[in-house]
């Protein structure tokens, strides 16, 4: 375990975006939003743990694969949230494929910015 200052503040930058998103409704908040989340997991992951990126990212999008499933399950009633505003904004209501494609596609993106960044920061060091 270590901390990554510079990882934990992209995920402290994507988590107030998250705050601002959520106070949205339709394609920003539903698509893009959950595109965000598993890139704002990875970083908060990556902020705390010295794991290769890929490692953090299959992880993180699993995580976000089982949250997604568990929304097919009563799982918030079984836990008395369903009324709990927070739990349903953090777990979700409903199941939906688009967001596991949102998930995906945030994953992806985040490893090739990462492998971006990885080449730039070489290039200049050389």
């Amino acid at each position: 375990m270590r901390f990554n200052r510079k990882h934990f503040l992209t995920f402290i930058f994507l988590l107030l975006l998250e705050i601002i998103i959520a106070q949205s409704s339709g394609f920003i908040r539903h698509t893009f939003g959950d595109f965000l989340v598993v890139i704002l997991l990875f970083y908060l992951v990556k902020a705390l743990f010295n794991l290769s990126n890929k490692t953090v990212a299959v992880s993180v999008l699993i995580f976000a694969y089982i949250v997604e499933f568990l929304q097919l399950t009563p799982l918030l009633e079984f836990l008395g949230l369903e009324n709990n505003r927070l739990a349903v904004i953090v777990f979700g209501a409903t199941f939906s494929i688009g967001d596991l494609v949102a998930y995906t596609l945030g994953i992806v993106t985040v490893l090739l910015l990462e492998k971006f960044l990885t080449r730039k920061l070489s290039s200049n060091l050389s």
